[in-house]
């Protein structure tokens, strides 16, 4: 426990001080009387002074939440002699705030006493963070010392992203051989009817459509789509963000990313995830609460970092995508390499789908004083880009703060299905 000296401490050493050279260089004995009280409290409180004896244990009531989520931190104080005034504070990180329970607080604790005390910590946005330190701040009898130190284990505490509900999401264009809630276009068995086609030597009696075969005469039977799961890697590209104030790209980014990732996992598809940007990180394809665990941590490590050994590489290895698998990119689209990335991906034969995280709503405007011309070519440029993306067969669907997620999808899937009617 560190011990200081407190104002009051020094304002009698300041005064007793001063009546004393006072009476001196005045030749005045009466100011050394006046000035006697005021000698005589720190010469009765230094004797008098203790530190104080408390032990302190804190708890913390759960290792994740969700953004905007409340955290029970309980800590319970016990002194071996009685401490009359103790200040406790929660030391808080940045993001997160006490919604209950008073922070500071005031306690006495008596002795041989134990005080519990509890708070309702509220994190505000997804991150790592660490609570259970408290503050303690205690003055003895006369006010003359503080005595503060710090008690409490550290403890990670998860916060994840906020997920948006969806009604669906892309569908695409290969499934895998194992069992899932995608619809494959192949026909096998399954419970999706694809077509009626006549009854070959072999197939089971349960296909046969008996309707079909009253009106014809002949035996006809149903073919089916089976139901297969699927390979989806979610490209979050953190090379490069636009950020105003408190918000910014990667945050709309994030919260994207892991909506596509538990909605996928809750079709039972095997969702994998690449962090492309100063350095590079995945995750390889699986599924299962496991899986979504590990994308969402994945996810709160992301952040925008420089990395001169990363300037010229535009190239995803290999060894990181499966075959046949949904490729579905979270970016801003403001690096080059993450571009020429998608596009490597695109050339290798990967289905690609590009939710573009709009920039715009950050940057800065012809209202904030920038110029109107430069405004224009950037947001030409980024035509451009969208345009060279379209030509390639990738859907690029611009989506903003506020709007919801749902709606970009449906874009995506509307261009995919064009896009189909285009190429029959």
């Amino acid at each position: 426990m560190t011990r200081t000296t407190s104002p009051k401490l020094t304002t009698y050493a300041g005064l007793a001080v001063f009546g004393l050279l006072a009476a001196v260089a005045l030749g005045r004995p009466e100011l050394a009387v006046l000035a006697a009280p005021f000698a005589l409290v720190p010469a009765l409180g230094l004797p008098l002074a203790r530190e104080p004896s408390l032990r302190a244990w804190s708890t913390v009531g759960a290792e994740r939440t969700v953004e905007g989520g409340t955290v029970g931190l309980e800590l319970e104080l016990r002194a071996e002699a009685a401490v009359p005034h103790a200040e406790v504070a929660v030391v808080l990180p940045e993001g997160a705030r006490a919604v209950e329970g008073p922070n500071p607080v005031l306690v006495r604790v008596g002795a041989g006493q134990t005080v519990s005390l509890e708070w309702q910590i509220e994190c505000g946005h997804w991150g790592a963070y660490s609570l259970g330190e408290v503050a303690i701040r205690c003055r003895d009898a006369l006010g003359l010392f503080v005595y503060e130190q710090k008690v409490g284990d550290r403890r990670p505490l998860k916060v994840y992203p906020s997920a948006e509900r969806l009604r669906s999401v892309l569908r695409p264009l290969e499934t895998q051989p194992s069992a899932g809630n995608q619809v494959a276009r192949e026909r096998a068995d399954g419970i999706e009817f694809a077509d009626l086609r006549p009854f070959v030597h072999g197939d089971r009696l349960r296909r046969v459509n008996w309707r079909a075969t009253a009106r014809s005469g002949e035996l006809w039977v149903n073919d089916m789509h089976p139901e297969r799961n699927t390979d989806v890697v979610i490209f979050l590209d953190t090379f490069v963000e636009a950020r105003r104030g408190d918000a910014g790209t990667l945050d709309l980014a994030v919260r994207a990313a892991a909506t596509l990732a538990e909605r996928y996992l809750a079709h039972r598809d095997r969702v994998g995830l690449v962090v492309f940007g100063g350095i590079l990180n995945w995750l390889t394809p699986a599924t299962g609460i496991v899986q979504r665990y590990r994308i969402v941590d994945a996810l709160l490590d992301a952040e925008i970092l420089l990395s001169y050994a990363w300037k010229d590489i535009d190239v995803v290895p290999r060894r990181t995508l499966p075959p046949q698998a949904l490729v579905v990119a979270v970016s801003p689209l403001l690096d080059e390499r993450a571009l020429a990335a998608l596009a490597d991906l695109r050339r290798r034969g990967f289905d690609i789908a590009v939710i573009e995280v709009s920039p715009v709503p950050f940057a800065p405007h012809t209202a904030d004083g920038a110029d109107p011309l430069v405004e224009r070519l950037w947001l030409l440029r980024r035509a451009a880009r969208r345009t060279a993306f379209h030509s390639l067969g990738v859907p690029v669907v611009e989506w903003r703060e506020g709007e919801a997620l749902q709606s970009a999808i449906g874009e995506v899937a509307s261009f995919r299905r064009a896009a189909h009617l285009a190429r029959r």
